[in-house]
């Protein structure tokens, strides 16, 4: 094929032509920015009506759980239904639950169970926005597309933390955490219009659209047949409970803990994980297919490396430096799974499977969220990093090695012959 000769990069820059995927990024760069901001703020606001780690993942866990219960639907109706509809409703509930938060902290009424209350509705809206996010930027592309599309929707999405999580510390430490809400509130908008823009994909065959219609359990079921899927949904299971509460629970308590600094800094933090992850984005273009497996075990190696490094910081350099090469790592990892899992799954299924791999993620947050702050609270936080790297460097690399390098690659290169539409499901 012809289009498999095509270099890689080269897709990324096609895909910036005027056209449905080019509208649908500009609109997720603002929504994106704003959703950072909001994320960095609210860690703030935790941090300063607790010094429990455990309270902060439990923010998480109450997010989680009814991700878990309807992350599975929400792929079926993502496969069933229009998601361009899906996804307009999706940012409508959350542009509403921003608003709420911000005026609860601007008449000093914000308490914990307010923000888990709303970590729970926000959670709800999760489980059908993921799937269904999932499924859609597939279809604004071409099938020899789709890798540098989810790259370029990652590289935005990380690109984002470099504005987000500043932006929020600026407006934090001048016009206090409300106005970051609000503000992401707004950034909705841009998200809506270029959905709403975007014209309905094209209808199937007939079988594609009774698979469409077939039950919430067929995307288990395919994914289970799959050995390369198996291993990178037990990829990002193992980053889920190990690495991520690092950065999603504990770092605000880090922050101001153990290296005694504030809010600014622990914007500039996250920005620096966001350049990072900005990086491992875009240097997945780069990588070919034949080289993928390798490209995994290093960075597997490497996000070890940097937890331990955190755990032995006591300086902002070393810190910095190790949250960059951990979010490397992390961010071309997550990419290169969630390209692999895409360009194999069936378009009628694609909701489903994408459903099942968001699991691996969102599903298992509740869980990460208790697991590593709650040992930190028991065993001290520097103690409960070294045991994250060492048992995430361990399982990493036993996960990738039982794939085995050979197997891996074989696999991906029979995804290219798999029978699929050469033009994109929706038409610019």
């Amino acid at each position: 094929m012809n289009e498999q000769r095509t270099p890689f990069g080269s897709h990324a820059l096609e895909l910036l032509r005027p056209g449905s995927f080019r509208r649908y990024i500009i609109g997720s760069l603002i929504s994106d920015t704003g959703t950072w901001m909001q994320v960095m703020a609210q860690a703030w606001i935790m941090s300063t009506l607790t010094n429990k780690a455990i309270l902060l993942g439990l923010v998480n866990l109450c997010a989680g759980i009814p991700t878990i219960l309807l992350t599975m639907p929400g792929g079926a109706a993502a496969d069933r239904y229009d998601k361009r509809k899906i996804l307009v409703a999706t940012q409508i509930w959350q542009i509403i639950l921003a608003l709420f938060v911000g005026w609860l902290i601007v008449t000093h009424r914000i308490q914990i169970w307010q923000i888990l209350v709303t970590a729970t509705l926000l959670g709800i809206c999760v489980a059908f926005e993921m799937p269904a996010i999932s499924a859609f930027v597939p279809e604004l592309v071409r099938y020899d597309q789709i890798g540098a599309a989810i790259a370029m929707d990652r590289s935005v999405f990380h690109g984002s933390r470099l504005l987000g999580p500043s932006l929020a510390g600026w407006l934090v430490t001048r016009w206090g955490a409300a106005s970051a809400f609000f503000a992401n509130a707004a950034s909705f908008i841009a998200l809506i219009v270029a959905i709403i823009s975007i014209p309905p994909r094209k209808t199937g065959t007939e079988e594609e659209e009774e698979q469409r219609r077939s039950g919430i359990l067929e995307g288990f079921r395919y994914l289970k047949s799959d050995r390369i899927m198996v291993l990178m949904v037990a990829l990002i299971a193992l980053t889920t409970i190990f690495v991520f509460p690092v950065i999603s629970v504990m770092l605000p308590l880090y922050v101001r803990n153990l290296l005694h600094l504030g809010a600014d800094r622990l914007g500039w933090l996250m920005a620096i994980s966001g350049t990072g992850s900005l990086a491992g984005s875009l240097g997945f273009l780069s990588i070919s297919r034949h080289h993928r497996f390798q490209f995994m075990t290093g960075n597997a190696i490497a996000v070890a490396l940097a937890l331990f490094g955190m755990a032995r910081s006591n300086s902002f350099p070393l810190t910095a430096a190790s949250m960059g090469f951990l979010a490397i790592g992390l961010s071309m990892n997550f990419a290169l799974a969630n390209t692999i899992v895409q360009e194999r799954a069936p378009s009628p299924l694609r909701g489903r499977i994408s459903a099942v791999f968001g699991l691996s993620f969102f599903g298992l947050m509740p869980i990460a969220g208790l697991g590593i702050p709650g040992l930190a609270d028991l065993i001290g936080m520097r103690t409960a990093l070294t045991v994250a790297a060492a048992i995430f460097g361990v399982g990493a690399l036993i996960v990738l090695n039982g794939a085995g390098r050979q197997g891996c690659e074989a696999s991906c290169e029979g995804a290219s012959e798999t029978k699929v539409p050469a033009e994109p499901a929706i038409v610019p």
